[in-house]
């Protein structure tokens, strides 16, 4: 398709989580990216829902770039099959590059490591560093009490109305392939800021 998107980033949990349906969603998210051609950016470890993200991408003969910091080499168990592999010196810098490389980010069920670059990319959009689409993938309704956390902010004055605007909710995984498929086929701004700023 033409103007498609070349590369995603995929934030996600490390740990499989509790339902069945959040691994079904990781395996899906890889494997629809990599028949769509799209280079997946992803955490590096080959353990809980990023490694499953990764396998599946792989397996169905996709492009895969790692990021990963280097004190969670052991932790979060190198992925050796990727294609690209990159260990940076600290989580900043591992958020630094996957921005860097990504058109746009996709966000699935994860912890508090997933929250993190969640609120730090859609920061950065917000400080006009980016203007790349952030989806946030809601599966079974995980994604519920983040969204509204940003809401109670907006509603006690903390943030202001445009924050919504900032990131997209989708129910589902062919939601989200089919967003990014009509994203990416959109004509995409030509600015971008420089993180290494904050």
């Amino acid at each position: 398709m033409p103007n498609a998107f070349s590369s995603v980033a995929v934030f996600c949990g490390s740990r499989f989580g509790s339902r069945p349906a959040y691994l079904d969603a990781a395996t899906a998210i890889g494997r629809g990216l990599a028949e769509a051609g799209i280079r997946l950016i992803y955490g590096g470890g080959n353990v809980g829902l990023m490694g499953a993200v990764a396998d599946a991408a792989l397996a169905a003969g996709g492009t895969v770039s790692g990021v990963i910091p280097h004190f969670l080499q052991s932790r979060e168990v190198m992925h050796d099959g990727v294609q690209e592999l990159t260990v940076t010196d600290s989580m900043h810098s591992r958020k630094q590059l996957m921005f860097a490389e990504a058109e746009a980010f996709l966000v699935l069920p994860g912890g508090l490591g997933t929250f993190d670059e969640t609120f730090e990319i859609v920061t950065w959009r917000q400080l006009r560093l980016h203007d790349k689409p952030i989806l946030i993938v809601d599966i079974e309704g995980w994604a519920a009490t983040l969204i509204a956390t940003i809401d109670r902010a907006i509603a006690d004055g903390f943030a202001d109305p445009s924050a919504r605007a900032l990131f997209e909710h989708v129910a589902d995984v062919p939601a989200a392939l089919a967003r990014l498929e009509i994203l990416g086929a959109s004509p995409r701004p030509t600015r971008q800021g420089d993180p290494a700023r904050l």
